[in-house]
């Protein structure tokens, strides 16, 4: 069973470690590419929080086609699991990108898993309405056979 990790880029290392324990237990595991290509060294998530703040990662989510690629692994994967951790005051927060590729997975019929909660966000009704399972903070509550 392949899992897509969707998830804010600054928890890159936190997806790492909810890959790692995820492969531990036999699932195939997908992560963001820009989160694979911080973790290899090629950036770091002061250059991506640096091109943010200057208006210039829209340049990089194009060149990289990294919307339609991630969609193409979401299309391949089984489920999304959702890192959404604290960020910006936020509980569990939920950005842009996640919840876009939570629409794809929606659209696709694909189950899609929340570490945690559903965030008080805007589009908190959206979020609802894809009927996310909460695993409440730990991987011990996904029950999937990989």
């Amino acid at each position: 069973m392949t899992i897509a990790i969707c998830g804010s880029l600054d928890f890159t290392k936190e997806i790492k470690k909810l890959a790692d324990e995820l492969k531990s237990k036999g699932f195939t595991v997908k992560i963001p590419l820009t989160s694979e290509k911080i973790l290899k060294g090629q950036l770091t998530v002061q250059d991506i929080k640096k091109e943010k703040k200057e208006g210039q990662f829209a340049k990089r989510a194009i060149k990289y086609d990294s919307i339609r690629k991630y969609w193409n692994i979401i299309v391949k994967s089984d489920v999304i699991l959702v890192a959404n951790y604290d960020k910006n005051d936020i509980k569990n927060y939920i950005g842009g990108n996640s919840f876009l590729e939570m629409g794809f997975a929606h659209v696709l019929e694909k189950p899609i898993y929340l570490l945690n909660g559903i965030p008080k966000i805007m589009y908190r009704d959206e979020i609802e309405a894809m009927q996310p399972i909460s695993l409440k903070g730990t991987l011990e509550n996904l029950h999937l056979n990989p």
